[in-house]
């Protein structure tokens, strides 16, 4: 039997993929202070089995099991929990997270557990774990936690592995919070934005930097609120370029200073990522939902790193919100296209425990699926049908648009109405796939070109000289003429059986 060491106090996380870390983990446990010692990280994915994870955290013998529960791992740690309680009563579990901070709005693992730990756990989960190893177990089995001002808390990036640091997103943020109040997000119930001391900050990334780490994920909400720091952090990173340096931030779109612009410029292709979160350009959605977003500034600027940057630019858009409708999404989305971001994310409205949109459940008759990843279903003006169509329209996108692999076809495919025609080609690959999973690349482009070929709009050399720069870059064995002509032998041999069958008949 394989033996591990053993630790009273095991955090475990189940990240969506690898290549993610649990950053608040590390946080934990950088401030565990003298329980330390007898801690250890533990992670996982959600494509890991229940029974495997508790094998492996069981192994360690602890007393202590914690767990972070979020919005994409809270069916995975339930069944582990589930697990663990039938297995080993006696050990105590505690949750944390956004997923559990939220009560009594509370997803079913809160039941199994021993404790919850409700927001910034720095220091409740420290004072939580000290009661239960010295036998003065709380009564109360949900503890609100007494967020700890930041200089007081110690940084966990030193707990980063070299593993980590090699092959996975290396998590960090300059400050917490966020000072808008866009009722779908949960940073709206944040009061303002505070920032970690910059210098303290910078030292601890050069450390991470002289280590050897090039993958830096901001996870602040507002990059760009405060210029001067956020200069200062560009000219830092300037400082130590190098080929494989990638930095990804979260930035306010309507917010881009001449300043900062100016140091945005002489980043080199594609290190800098940006994510805009432009969500609508509807002015009354923006106002139902609390959400302050200049669209000229926004268009602008969003314009401006297109044509003026090397940066690469993420931005999103959300269908669902109240009011909304499919006429007035393919508007923001048309108007989004029309801005050439390398990047749409099409992310469909979900159900977060705490946020103020939920005040807006009945009114506008918002149905969410009662399993995560709470998922809008049908609103007062979209129903689950129309719900359904956009789904696979933005599963499609990822897979035609984000992907990049269709980099000269994409523009046949939108031609003057983009969202229209998109969402006509996606009716037609669902209609010959039936599926928006496991279509294989070479089947994606015999379906696309067929789809296209009988729109009418191009001769089919033109469509097959476009589609096949898109193809030759794929690197594909078959080529396209040879799947092509496999496709429409077997159309022919379709129909003539079907001729043959009314002969008989």
């Amino acid at each position: 039997m394989q033996k591990a060491s053993q630790h009273q106090i095991v955090l475990t996380a189940l990240n969506s993929r690898y290549m993610h870390t649990a950053f608040g983990l590390r946080y934990l446990y950088a401030n565990l202070g003298e329980l330390q010692a007898s801690a250890s990280i533990e992670e996982f994915t959600i494509q890991n089995r229940a029974i495997d994870i508790a094998e492996k955290l069981l192994r360690q013998q602890p007393k202590i099991i914690g767990f972070g529960v979020y919005i994409w791992n809270v069916a995975e740690v339930t069944k582990t929990v589930e697990l663990l309680k039938q297995i080993a009563p006696e050990i105590i579990i505690v949750l944390g997270g956004p997923e559990v901070s939220f009560l009594p709005d509370k997803p079913a693992v809160v039941e199994l557990a021993d404790y919850v730990v409700m927001g910034a756990a720095e220091k409740s989960f420290r004072e939580l774990c000290t009661l239960i190893l010295s036998g003065n177990k709380p009564l109360l089995k949900e503890i609100q936690s007494d967020e700890l001002p930041l200089d007081q808390l110690k940084l966990p990036y030193q707990y980063y592995s070299d593993d980590d640091i090699k092959n996975r997103l290396i998590y960090v943020e300059a400050s917490r919070g966020c000072p808008f109040k866009c009722e779908f997000c949960l940073s709206s119930l944040d009061k303002i934005s505070k920032p970690f001391e910059l210098s303290v900050f910078l030292d601890e990334m050069d450390k991470l930097y002289q280590r050897g780490a090039r993958n830096f994920k901001f996870i602040d909400r507002t990059f760009n609120l405060k210029v001067s720091s956020s200069i200062a952090i560009l000219e830092f990173f300037l400082e130590r370029m190098t080929d494989d340096l990638y930095l990804h931030f979260e930035v306010v779109p309507d917010n881009l200073h001449d300043r900062l612009k100016a140091v945005i410029q002489k980043f080199p292709h594609h290190t800098l990522q940006f994510e805009a979160g432009v969500q609508t350009f509807d002015e009354k959605i923006q106002a139902l939902i609390s959400r302050k977003q200049n669209n000229v500034k926004t268009c602008d600027n969003l314009r401006w790193l297109r044509e003026s940057t090397q940066a690469y630019i993420h931005a999103d858009l959300i269908f669902g919100l109240p009011s909304d409708t499919l006429e007035n999404f393919a508007k923001s989305f048309d108007q989004l296209v029309a801005l050439k971001p390398h990047e749409i994310q099409l992310g469909i409205l979900k159900r977060l425990r705490g946020v103020p949109l939920n005040r807006y459940n009945e009114e506008y008759q918002l149905c969410y699926n009662p399993e995560a990843p709470y998922n809008i279903l049908s609103t007062r003006d979209i129903d689950f049908l129309t719900m359904q169509r956009v789904n696979r329209f933005a599963r499609y996108w990822d897979m035609i648009a984000n992907a990049g692999r269709f980099k000269h076809t994409l523009p046949l495919i939108l031609s003057s109405e983009p969202f229209e025609n998109f969402m006509r080609l996606s009716d037609a690959l669902y209609q010959r796939a039936g599926s928006t999973w496991k279509i294989s690349l070479q089947r994606l482009f015999v379906l696309i070109f067929d789809i296209l070929k009988q729109r009418g709009d191009f001769t089919e050399s033109a469509l097959f000289e476009i589609m096949q720069k898109d193809y030759s870059r794929t690197r594909e064995k078959a080529s396209l003429a040879l799947l092509l002509n496999k496709k429409a032998k077997v159309s022919r041999i379709g129909v003539a059986n079907k001729r043959q069958q009314k002969v008989l008949q």
